[in-house]
């Protein structure tokens, strides 16, 4: 292109800038062209109009590979001019389960969405399913011939695709000509946020989902019951919701924002630990110990009404979140904390005895208490984890094999290596507190993480401190996720939690899609963060 043609986008809250991506300015032949790189005097708005299918020349100079976040995974540069979005251009689908997506980007790009749609128009963009292997996640984006095509297996990796063409021309103005072959190299890429110590507001979180999604994250958790307080509208026990509260159709338009952004939102009721905040209106069911003192946050486990409460919200949550993942918690029970369990807890040692035979102990019995709460949410067709101080040693009782854990520390009593589980042949997900904990108040000896640490010194495998575990059991580490804990609720606003997370967020994001080293430097991943918004 013989000078740089700008403009502005707008692209949801942020503006691009449109700029040349070099070249000469006429094509073999004599033609001259528009700075969109199409066939100037071609009609590109009727039906049935000729598409733009300019032969690459020496005019080009072969395309750069896409400056976006998570960086694609595979780009073939070819001669063109590449594609940017022009008023008359338009989106269309060749399936209709695509209209959402298609909407999106129409919107975003702030061209006509044309819905489904046979014919070939020069700056069409064309998303479609079919295609690629079996992976519902990846798509190819071809640029080509001023048109851009967008295609796989599944509507996921179709919406990430779009989301590959937003970065694009909001980072650089054009997408580059070529084909992009991309898909994730974990199925889990969570950001958990705990709305129990401290509220969010429902606008809040609609933010981070957009953000989330724009990254290409597939899993928001919501840890919403602790001893601090409950944050969700019950029908079946209002007496436990805390006043500052989301209600169930806030969590409604939630989920459906989320799931627009295929995005699953993973509940949390954590038990038989942390539950202060559901005791505190059933202080019958409060564990004791032998001397009669309360046991913050703990639930009488061997109470049949403790298990019935529990269920209760487990059954009435189920149909509210309609994605297929469910946390169960199971960490940090108080009565496994002491020295002698069997001591400090007659009444458990006792229930243990009852229901696991004379060498039943406390450990069986959450164990067993963990395996019952899976029942209940099995049946609602979910696939469950639990955070991985929930998985004892040394137990007759076993925890149910379906259960996923969620490794997170290695400081507990009897802690034991990621390679435990692993090697029992668990799936595992990363929460490693070393790297991806984002503790308000930053209390003993947690700090603020840092998306630079992220990017340079973590990856999936590193599970637990800073030493990954053996490259073989890689296929067993589904994915991992980065959380707000909200142990300190004043000590920072919803406006500086979305900001102390926003590189963070970027760098778990990059190392989820494509575990090996950045091709970028931090400093050149910064600035490209930067530009990108």
């Amino acid at each position: 292109m013989a000078g740089a043609f700008v403009g502005t986008i707008a692209l949801g809250a942020g503006v691009g800038v449109w700029a040349s991506s070099g070249g000469g300015g006429t094509v073999e032949g004599g033609a001259s062209r528009s700075s969109s790189g199409r066939v100037a005097g071609t009609d590109s708005g009727g039906a049935g109009a000729p598409s733009a299918s300019p032969a690459p020349s020496r005019s080009y100079p072969l395309s750069q590979t896409p400056r976006t976040i998570p960086a694609v995974r595979s780009h073939t540069p070819a001669r063109g001019p590449g594609w940017r979005p022009q008023k008359a251009d338009r989106v269309v689908i060749s399936d209709r389960e695509l209209a959402d997506e298609g909407q999106l980007i129409a919107g975003e790009l702030g061209i006509t969405y044309a819905g489904e749609k046979d014919d070939v128009r020069a700056g069409d963009v064309r998303l479609a399913l079919g295609g690629g292997g079996g992976n519902q996640e990846s798509y190819t984006m071809t640029v080509r011939d001023g048109r851009v095509d967008i295609s796989g297996p599944g509507e996921a990796g179709v919406f990430y695709g779009t989301r590959t063409l937003k970065q694009e021309v909001h980072g650089g103005g054009t997408a580059p000509e070529g084909v992009v072959r991309d898909e994730p190299a974990k199925t889990v890429r969570g950001f958990m946020l705990d709305i129990a110590r401290k509220p969010y507001t429902e606008s809040w979180i609609e933010d981070r989902i957009r953000e989330l999604g724009d990254l290409k994250f597939n899993e928001l958790g919501l840890h919403f019951s602790d001893d601090q307080a409950f944050r969700i509208e019950s029908g079946s026990h209002p007496e436990i919701v805390s006043r500052d509260h989301l209600t169930k159709a806030q969590v409604k338009n939630i989920v459906a924002l989320a799931n627009s952004r295929h995005i699953t939102v993973v509940p949390e009721i954590d038990s038989p630990g942390h539950l202060g905040a559901v005791l505190a209106a059933h202080p019958d069911l409060q564990l004791r110990n032998a001397s009669g003192i309360a046991t913050k946050g703990a639930i009488d486990i061997s109470k049949p009404a403790s298990a019935k409460l529990v269920d209760d919200l487990l059954n009435e949550y189920a149909g509210l979140f309609t994605g297929n993942q469910w946390h169960l918690g199971g960490d940090e029970y108080q009565a496994l904390t002491v020295k002698n369990p069997q001591v400090s807890y007659p009444q458990l040692a006792a229930a243990a005895r009852q229901k696991y035979g004379s060498g039943g102990t406390v450990a069986d019995l959450a164990t067993g208490w963990l395996n019952d709460r899976a029942d209940t949410v099995r049946a609602h067709d979910k696939t469950m984890r639990a955070w991985n101080d929930g998985f004892y040693r040394g137990t007759s009782v076993q925890a149910a094999k379906d259960l996923q854990a969620a490794y997170w520390t290695g400081k507990e009593l009897g802690a034991r290596q990621p390679a435990d589980y692993l090697s029992a042949g668990r799936k595992v997900l990363n929460y490693n507190d070393e790297f991806l904990y984002y503790v308000l108040g930053q209390p003993q000896t947690f700090v603020y993480p840092t998306g630079q640490r992220i990017y340079e010194q973590w990856n999936p495998r590193v599970l637990r401190g800073t030493t990954a575990v053996p490259a073989g059991y890689d296929g067993q580490i589904l994915g991992g996720s980065f959380a707000v804990w909200s142990d300190f609720p004043n000590a920072q606003t919803q406006a500086q939690v979305a900001a102390g997370i926003r590189m963070p967020l970027r760098a778990t994001a990059q190392k989820l899609w494509d575990p090996g080293r950045p091709a970028l430097s931090w400093a050149d991943f910064q600035a490209l963060a930067n530009r990108l918004g």
